[in-house]
């Protein structure tokens, strides 16, 4: 994680490690905002279990948490049960308690990113150590806001069915690409599945662009620009 022009710090909280860059050291608000929508998801998992272990969507009330609704609607938007957006999620959560006070702000949450941005980013590809995409290539994202997602059947402790080596999306919402990325990397059970899951992804709401991994193949689909590292 290379970012000059920002500064870059961690906040960590039990299962939760936040490597956040942005334009000056915010880790005290961050911790804060971290530690609240920790706090509400928990307490919303103490009367609601079926939401921690459903791979399903599932509806939640009017006066769930804001995070647990972010993640109902990008799993419901995805087909996947709504942990699978946590990460993408909490991300979403933290940068709106800050977004006032930043211009730039680049969070990192169990390889999931958020990326606010006022100029292009590159974002390293990572599909294992004996993938030939990892820290080969690139995605190079133009100024906005961005969410990435990264899920892989062979690498990381995150729960997939596929076996995929990398599925990488990019959506403008985190949560949405968290959820998304889980989705599509169920799908991918072998190579010849790399295209059925490219073309699913052409319509798949909110996605802005994928890159399929699975050995010394890959796929892509969407704006994407690759570059190389």
């Amino acid at each position: 994680m290379q970012v000059p022009d920002l500064v870059s710090f961690e906040v960590k909280i039990e299962e939760s490690d936040l490597f956040v860059m942005a334009d000056f050291d915010l880790r005290e608000r961050v911790r804060e905002l971290l530690e609240r929508e920790r706090n509400n998801l928990k307490a919303y998992l103490r009367y609601h279990p079926e939401f921690l272990n459903s791979l399903e969507p599932l509806r939640v009330p009017a006066f769930a948490p804001p995070v647990c609704r972010l993640m109902a609607w990008a799993a419901e938007k995805a087909g996947v049960g709504p942990m699978a957006a946590v990460a993408g999620a909490i991300n979403e959560r933290v940068f709106e308690g800050v977004k006032g006070e930043v211009t730039e702000f680049i969070v990192e949450n169990g390889g999931d990113l958020l990326i606010v941005s006022g100029q292009p980013r590159v974002v390293a590809i990572y599909a294992g150590e004996g993938s030939p995409f990892s820290f080969k290539l690139g995605i190079k994202l133009p100024p906005g806001r961005w969410g990435v997602a990264t899920s892989s059947g062979k690498v990381g402790p995150s729960l997939s069915f596929g076996k995929a080596d990398a599925v990488v999306v990019i959506s403008d919402s985190a949560a949405l690409a968290d959820a998304w990325a889980t989705s599509l990397a169920n799908l991918v059970k072998d190579r010849e599945d790399m295209e059925r899951v490219l073309r699913v992804s052409e319509s798949a709401y909110g996605v802005q662009g994928v890159f399929v991994a699975f050995g010394e193949v890959m796929g892509v689909r969407g704006k994407i620009e690759l570059v190389a590292l």
